[in-house]
């Protein structure tokens, strides 16, 4: 986006909350704005994930609306103007890679994370913010993601497993401890021990390049994916998915699969039926 594209939008925006303004946006705030931020942030984050270029460029487009809106707020209120926001980030961002910017050395990603935590620190002990690792770490994003980050900053100072198999010893673990609380009929235990287990899987991916989020995400689709074509399958049979046993349901299950691998059914059953293994594979 050039200048004149922003401020092509910032005038738009300017107009539409001024007097003889768009009602509805002349009413909102930076409060009553949030909530849009994360939705359009979710619908940015899937048109990324499963849409075009033009869908990913439309809702950039949504996402830079809702920003420049927050930031008009904000200048009318004379505390911070749109320039301000984007020489703040600039400035974080040259001080935080000093090995870009300036002669710093790192011998390894590790190290560069290390230091962009300390500098992090930092510059959070300069403006009198709280300087713990931790205390940046949005309080309502996403567990999944929260797990993800929070597996990913303490690995920076090495509070982490010495290795994988380190790792996947510690899955097993809480997937024991998860049984024992389950034989006892400790429902706070299971609870419990199903968060633990969740967390260490987190880390177990995080090692492997995969965020838990995403892959959790890709596994909701692959079932949705899968449900619809067994109610397709249903519907040319002219039955109700409700209707049928559990063993019928499994088999369009395991022709919807199959088709999805471009098997033909009957040729594969890699997994089996939900009565005896789960779906999700």
């Amino acid at each position: 986006m050039n200048e004149c594209s922003i401020d092509q939008l910032k005038d738009i925006v300017a107009r539409l909350t001024g007097p003889g303004g768009c009602p509805w946006d002349s009413k909102q705030t930076p409060e009553t704005l949030s909530e849009y931020i994360i939705e359009e942030s979710h619908e940015l984050v899937s048109a990324i994930r499963y849409g075009t270029p033009d869908d990913v460029c439309e809702e950039l487009g949504d996402v830079a609306f809702l920003l420049v809106t927050i930031a008009h707020h904000f200048e009318k209120q004379g505390k911070f103007t749109l320039d301000d926001v984007f020489k703040r980030n600039a400035a974080k961002m040259i001080h935080r890679h000093p090995h870009v910017f300036g002669d710093e050395k790192f011998e390894s990603l590790d190290e560069q994370l290390r230091a962009w935590e300390a500098l992090k620190k930092e510059e959070h002990q300069q403006e009198g913010k709280a300087a713990g690792m931790f205390d940046s770490l949005p309080r309502d994003l996403d567990p999944l993601a929260r797990a993800y980050r929070i597996h990913a900053k303490a690995s920076r100072v090495g509070f982490t497993w010495e290795s994988d198999e380190d790792v996947e010893q510690q899955v097993e673990a809480e997937w024991l401890e998860y049984l024992d609380a389950q034989n006892r009929g400790d429902d706070a235990g299971v609870k419990h021990e199903i968060g633990d287990l969740v967390l260490t899987l987190a880390e177990l991916g995080r090692r492997r390049g995969v965020k838990a989020n995403e892959a959790l995400d890709n596994a909701n689709e692959r079932f949705l994916s899968r449900f619809r074509r067994m109610e397709e399958l249903a519907c040319a049979q002219k039955r109700e998915l409700g209707d049928m046993s559990l063993d019928e349901q499994n088999e369009l299950w395991e022709q919807a699969k199959q088709e999805e691998a471009g098997q033909a059914p009957g040729q594969s059953a890699a997994d089996a039926p939900l009565a005896k293994q789960s779906q999700a594979g």
